[in-house]
């Protein structure tokens, strides 16, 4: 199983440089991918920017968006743009991961409705693969720049509902939990790789999943003032949240031995502080 490391983009306080040094450090250290989390209401960097810029200083580790929230970004075919620029940037090491969301003040924000985002979030999705195809748009004809991968970037489709499943059978490359426990992984894993096969798709999606750590002296201090703010709105189980993160290095191996028992394939843990420290902490802890 591989292991990522998340990018501090959403933890509050992170200046530009500390998230380039950041990436840089994460590359050294060996970690499979760079992660991202985001949302539209809250003091965090914007996904793509922050992977451009990690992109920027990089030049082997992956670069993930997990996940990008799909429905907030209604244009489609800019989206998909946007996605191959990064992609060429970056060399193909861009994998986009996209949701759908579940925060009401996102969405009024962008001043649009949660109803329905469920088909509009199919019909992105099936935009962007025709944009990444080279399909003629005008006198100019295609959207571009061409990706690196024909057909587009990978494409890692999150949520836990069958309708998830069954997009990730008909429209993606794999699927990523965005939190829970082993247990809660293996189940929905059997449930994305049934719907693969029923979609008549060779081989096997790459899963993925998402944990959130701390570590060091002041790491339950940490993961709780982050955590309980950044999921305050989801009242008590904000606290639920707060308490999964791996907050020793036994939380971590054990986490990472759990996860790939279940068969996750690569499991990106994300930070809730930005202190370089976490780095090799964690480098450490999986080794």
């Amino acid at each position: 199983m591989d292991i990522g490391i998340g990018l501090p983009n959403t933890v509050p306080g992170t200046e530009p440089p500390r998230l380039l040094d950041w990436a840089r450090q994460a590359e050294e250290a060996g970690f499979s991918t760079l992660g991202t989390i985001g949302r539209l209401v809250y003091p965090g960097y914007e996904e793509l920017i922050a992977l451009t810029a990690a992109a920027a200083v990089t030049s082997r580790i992956r670069l993930t968006t997990s996940v990008l929230l799909a429905p907030l970004h209604a244009n489609a075919a800019l989206l998909a743009k946007q996605a191959a620029s990064l992609d060429r940037v970056s060399a193909g090491r861009f994998v986009l991961g996209v949701g759908l969301g579940g925060r009401d003040d996102d969405f009024t924000a962008s001043g649009l409705s949660t109803r329905g985002r469920g088909r509009r979030f199919e019909e992105q999705l099936r935009e962007m693969k025709r944009v990444w195809s080279g399909e003629e748009r005008g006198f100019a004809g295609a959207i571009g720049p061409r990706t690196v991968r024909d057909g587009g970037p990978e494409l890692i489709l999150g949520g836990g509902s069958e309708a998830s499943f069954r997009r990730v059978a008909e429209l993606g490359d794999g699927w990523i939990m965005g939190g829970g426990t082993p247990e809660m992984f293996a189940q929905a894993a059997a449930a994305v790789d049934a719907a693969w096969r029923d979609a008549g798709r060779p081989g096997t999606p790459r899963k993925l999943s998402l944990a959130y750590f701390a570590l060091g002296p002041d790491a339950r201090a940490q993961a709780d003032a982050y955590l309980l703010d950044y999921y305050g709105f989801l009242g008590d189980v904000a606290s639920q949240v707060a308490a999964s993160a791996a907050v020793s290095p036994d939380m971590v191996t054990s986490y990472a031995a759990a996860f790939e028992a279940s068969g996750c394939d690569e499991l990106i843990f994300v930070p809730t502080g930005s202190g370089l420290d976490q780095i090799e902490l964690l480098a450490g802890a999986v080794a």
